[in-house]
């Protein structure tokens, strides 16, 4: 016995583990051993045996499983919901025949698939036909410049800006989107959509773009009926 121990005492349980793992059919030889090891239980302060702590491990992972799954379901039907509001509203937009009546369903019908609380576009360069609608209502340069800087959506709070004016409720906006309106990623902006907020975390620089970048493209193709045709 005492030999025994000596060779044991020379072991880590590295040295153990390895050998395990190395000699599979040992608990086959073995298979009493299984029987007689007991674990910690996690959830209390009773030892528990090897297969019923294998169990439980099992029971948890599939436990995550489903909740992982769960949560796809759950992605999944908000996904097919927000696309499906983004082809009512876009299917809104081809249908409108005459394009004076353009900016105003963008804007309505925007804040009532997405439960936007307030919006507004301006546009600015339109053709001689719309300069006298509510739309291409005079806009600095300033907000001009700035609007063509942006290459993504604009997310903040800066509810000082000019373009919060153009909201319904300016004193309201604790949060705001500004999605410049172009032709192309390589084109200077012509206009500008104002999402805002009462909510300070609707819409803050850490979110994602994505959406918002796809909502200005559809926005800026619809819009483009009221700039001067060739250009």
């Amino acid at each position: 016995m005492s030999s025994i121990q000596g060779r044991l005492q020379g072991l880590s349980e590295d040295d153990i583990a390895s050998y395990l793992v190395q000699t599979p059919g040992f608990f086959e030889r073995h298979a009493e051993l299984l029987a007689n090891v007991e674990l910690a239980n996690p959830h209390g302060q009773r030892a528990v045996s090897l297969q019923q702590r294998q169990m439980e491990m099992l029971r948890e992972r599939i436990q995550g499983l489903e909740r992982r799954i769960m949560d796809m379901i759950r992605h999944g039907q908000e996904n097919a919901a927000l696309s499906d509001r983004l082809h009512q509203w876009v299917r809104a937009l081809m249908l409108v025949p005459d394009p004076r009546d353009l900016p105003d369903l963008l804007v309505l019908d925007l804040q009532d698939q997405f439960l936007i609380p307030q919006a507004a576009i301006r546009l600015w360069d339109v053709a001689p036909d719309f300069q006298a609608e509510p739309v291409a209502r005079p806009v600095s340069a300033e907000m001009r410049r700035f609007a063509t800087s942006l290459s993504t959506p604009y997310c903040g709070s800066h509810t000082t800006i000019e373009a919060v004016q153009w909201l319904q409720q300016p004193a309201g906006v604790a949060s705001l989107s500004l999605l410049p309106l172009r032709r192309s990623m390589s084109s200077p902006a012509f206009g500008l959509l104002v999402l805002g907020s009462p909510d300070p975390t609707r819409y803050t620089p850490e979110m994602g773009t994505d959406f918002l970048v796809r909502i200005g493209e559809l926005a800026s193709a619809a819009v483009t009926r009221l700039l001067p045709q060739g250009d």
